[in-house]
């Protein structure tokens, strides 16, 4: 998946050559092609906490600093009638906290698990999205990254397919989806038990298939699982081992402010680890339980979520989520979380006359099934967690942030993210992350 830098700087200076030919086809209401940037600095400080003892995956009790840097380009142009092409190089860095460790919801949703200190260019997305127009109303899309501008029959179907992550179509909000300019904790980025397929950067290969219309959508995508629990590499083979979901969505008005109700199915079917299993080996050998002596067979994974989005005013929207998901098996791709309910508000500074400033206060509830909790008990270890012994309760986590307009669409966020009983144990903690954000894009 790694792409040369100087493949990144061909694409690049390709588009810059073309565009002054192109030019004279652009008009605010209708692109043939456009370009986007965005680049964004996240800067973590985590305060020590006390902790009676810590295990291999605990989060480091000490003091601690961390920090991501990631800059994608996003290139879009027309190949032909109701077609749409995009290709986003991404470059990224950074040190996660306690070797990305020790929580339910990790602080940073800008963070990968393949970060490092080395600036790394790769691929993000490579894909193609065919719309047919199905009559009726038209409706203009607004240029933005990986979306050009146009009008469309606001009954259409759309396909999706190529590069690019599950969350680009599915599990949406208006109010808490993007990490770069919203919520940072990865409870709040999407549902915490949405175990959606992808690399380690958070990227996959698929295809999904929407139907849009009369307030209505209808969303179906089958995509690849990684070759291994939160590996680079990817299983190639779609038939055999994916990640299928289903997503119905109801947009409304109440009292002529919008709002959407999102229902979400999902399915993984991979090589994967049985907590049973590991308990059940651990029991006759003797030994800690391990996830990695029982990973022998094919696995399915299930999960269902509600998504709701509302707006309150002109300036303030509200959300919530829950998801539950069986959490028979590890973790293949996201987060260590079983069981999530978040919930939360974002107010435009318009009352303080601020109107491009944002405020955001969120909170999360994440927990674990009766068989994966047995097995962090019994001291096994999971992916992200793993204390040596549990004293279980569910992770609670407070975030809140002001995010301030400097100029255009440059910002400065300063985020605070307090957790209660990181990774589901409560003789440790709690733990206070303070965040400072620098995004801009064009």
């Amino acid at each position: 998946m790694k792409m040369p830098s100087c493949i990144g700087g061909l694409a690049l200076a390709t588009t810059a050559l073309l565009l002054p030919a192109l030019a004279s086809a652009q008009s605010p209401e209708f692109e043939s092609w456009n370009a986007k940037f965005q680049s964004t600095y996240v800067w973590q400080g985590k305060r020590p906490f006390a902790a009676p003892y810590s295990g291999p995956n605990s989060l480091t009790t000490g003091k601690e600093k961390s920090y991501s840097f990631t800059a994608t380009g996003a290139l879009g142009f027309r190949p032909w009638s109701g077609a749409e092409f995009y290709f986003d190089p991404e470059a990224a860095q950074g040190v996660p906290l306690s070797n990305l460790t020790g929580f339910g919801g990790f602080t940073n949703g800008e963070i990968a698990r393949t970060s490092g200190p080395n600036l790394t260019v790769y691929r993000a997305r490579a894909f193609l999205r065919q719309t047919w127009g199905l009559g009726g109303e038209t409706e203009m899309l607004s240029s933005d990254a990986n979306q050009l501008a146009g009008a469309v029959d606001k009954r259409r179907l759309v396909l999706t397919a190529g590069n690019l992550s599950v969350t680009d179509l599915f599990d949406d909000n208006a109010y808490s989806h993007d990490p770069r300019t919203q919520f940072l904790n990865w409870a709040l980025v999407t549902h915490g038990a949405y175990d959606f397929a992808a690399d380690a950067r958070g990227y996959t290969w698929g295809a999904a298939i929407e139907y849009l219309g009369d307030g209505w959508a209808v969303r179906a995508g089958r995509f690849i699982q990684p070759k291994e629990p939160n590996g680079q590499a990817l299983d190639r083979r779609i038939f055999r081992h994916y990640g299928d979901q289903i997503e119905i969505e109801r947009s409304h008005l109440i009292g002529n402010l919008p709002g959407k109700i999102r229902l979400l199915a999902y399915r993984n079917r991979a090589v994967m680890s049985s907590f049973s299993d590991a308990l059940a080996l651990a029991g006759t050998t003797g030994d800690t339980p391990d996830i990695n002596a029982v990973r022998t067979g094919e696995r399915s994974k299930k999960g269902a979520g509600i998504n709701l989005e509302q707006a309150v005013t002109q300036d303030t929207g509200v959300f919530a989520r829950a998801m539950w998901a069986d959490g028979k098996t590890e973790t293949y791709a996201y987060t260590e979380i079983d069981r999530s309910i978040s919930a939360g508000a974002l107010a435009k500074g318009t009352a303080w006359g601020r109107a491009k400033d944002t405020l955001g206060v969120a909170l999360a509830r994440n927990g674990l099934s009766k068989v994966h909790r047995d097995y962090l008990a019994a001291g096994g270890l999971g992916f992200f967690i793993g204390d040596g012994r549990l004293t279980y309760r569910p992770e609670m986590i407070v975030e809140a942030f002001y995010n301030v307009n400097i100029v255009n669409e440059t910002s400065v966020a300063f985020d605070w993210q307090h957790i209660r009983n990181p990774a589901y144990n409560a003789d440790r903690g709690p733990a206070n992350v303070f965040s400072v954000r620098l995004h801009t894009e064009f």
